[in-house]
């Protein structure tokens, strides 16, 4: 058992069993930004900032006018730079967690509805874990929000080969 100890609450993982491989899957959550019910909202400590697909963007019934125009430049895991569209401050609440997020548009379709790097990730003051695919915070008491299971990944089992 992993502890983390942050005056004055401890949060705690548990070692997974050997037959477990929930960490393969993405950390996907679901709550809600301006009370629309969003799904596949993608944890991702390697990203800085969030991002949200335009299409999840119109999705919410928002339009070019609710844009706030920037010149942020953003980096794509292959390394292209491209400019964001804007950005936009909505509410998102996760589990019990309410807070004004703001999000850069892209022009892309990810996997996912939004992604949330580090900015929501330390704003929250949260602690994630991909192994036990769950994400914790510590407010009046320790809240564990699990990832939303019904995506799942194909797993397959692999040989290690040396040759």
């Amino acid at each position: 058992m992993a502890q983390l100890s942050l005056d004055p609450m401890q949060a705690m993982f548990e070692k997974p069993g050997d037959k477990e491989r929930k960490h393969l899957r993405p950390l996907f959550m679901k709550g809600y930004i301006s009370d629309k019910l969003m799904t596949k909202m993608l944890v991702d400590g390697g990203v800085v900032v969030n991002i949200m697909p335009y299409t999840t963007y119109r999705k919410l019934g928002l339009g070019e006018d609710d844009l706030i125009q920037t010149d942020m430049m953003l980096k794509d895991f292959e390394g292209a730079v491209s400019p964001s569209w804007g950005a936009i401050c909505v509410d998102l609440t996760i589990g019990s967690k309410a807070l004004l997020t703001t999000f850069f548009i892209i022009n892309d379709k990810g996997s996912y509805s939004t992604l949330l790097g580090r900015d929501w990730i330390h704003a929250n003051c949260c602690i994630l874990s991909t192994m036990h695919q769950c994400v914790q915070w510590i407010g009046d008491s320790v809240e564990v929000i699990n990832a939303n299971s019904s995506f799942s990944i194909a797993t397959a089992d692999l040989e290690i080969w040396s040759g």
